[in-house]
């Protein structure tokens, strides 16, 4: 087998991505074809289309992530993700998150972050702002504020209702056999001129004991972006969908 440079991979590979992001009901891609956007479930079409409008407007492959997490992350009636997530034991909204340069290596991400609906783009400003890559809790908290994000209330009346329900159920579920909750959103992206980006956000399992981290904010686990190989995410599976991980290469 003749051996493969990186160039000749990223060529290989592409058609192959352009041809997933044609079929796939939550992808994207720029009016020339160069830059391609996909994101885990039915939400990311919105997501994709801001992604594209970004890049499409000069904005950078981490602006197309960033802003394109947003929209699910501002959206009320995703109850995964950001404002409206549904909330942890307690009936607090914990969100986690992650951002990854394939170009530079670099990375953000923060965890059981209270108050900020838009924890991607706190993520974002961990890789850029400091030499950290992780940051969580209280410390998050404070950072978010420093960078002058503002606190909310980010229980919805439906997430408020869903939590009362499950918390004044007699002998209601706990996290240890909850699994109906479990999703989030990941979007991996490539502009088509050797660059790749991943991101993902979510407010975790439902019902959680608070403090609870899982996959997603944590690199290599919920998102990876490396330009010589690709990008992916890996959000928590909903069982009744069982999707294969989205990959961008």
């Amino acid at each position: 087998m003749e051996p493969l440079d990186r160039r000749g991979f990223l060529i290989s590979t592409g058609a192959a991505t352009a041809a997933l992001a044609a079929a796939g009901p939550a992808s994207a891609q720029t009016g020339d074809g160069s830059a391609i956007f996909l994101t885990t479930w039915e939400w990311g079409i919105e997501a994709n289309r801001r992604a594209v409008g970004i890049v499409a407007g000069g904005g950078s492959l981490l602006d197309a992530i960033e802003k394109g997490i947003n929209v699910v992350e501002d959206d009320p009636n995703v109850d995964t993700v950001g404002y409206g997530g549904l909330p942890n034991a307690q009936g607090e909204v914990e969100l986690d998150a992650g951002i990854m340069s394939g170009t530079t290596h670099r990375a953000g991400s923060v965890c059981n972050l209270h108050k900020i609906k838009n924890p991607i783009s706190v993520a974002r400003l961990v890789m850029e702002k400091t030499r950290h890559t992780t940051m969580a809790g209280e410390g998050a908290l404070q950072f978010a504020l420093a960078m002058g994000f503002e606190p909310m209330q980010l229980l919805t009346p439906h997430s408020l209702e869903e939590w009362l329900k499950w918390k004044n159920a007699p002998n209601h579920d706990t996290f240890w056999i909850d699994r109906d909750h479990h999703d989030t959103v990941g979007m991996v992206g490539a502009d088509g001129k050797g660059h790749v980006a991943a991101g993902c956000s979510t407010s975790g399992l439902a019902w959680k004991i608070p403090g609870r981290v899982a996959d997603s904010p944590i690199v290599g686990c919920g998102y990876y972006a490396d330009d010589a190989a690709g990008a992916g995410t890996t959000p928590t599976m909903r069982p009744a969908r069982r999707p294969r991980p989205v990959t961008a290469t």
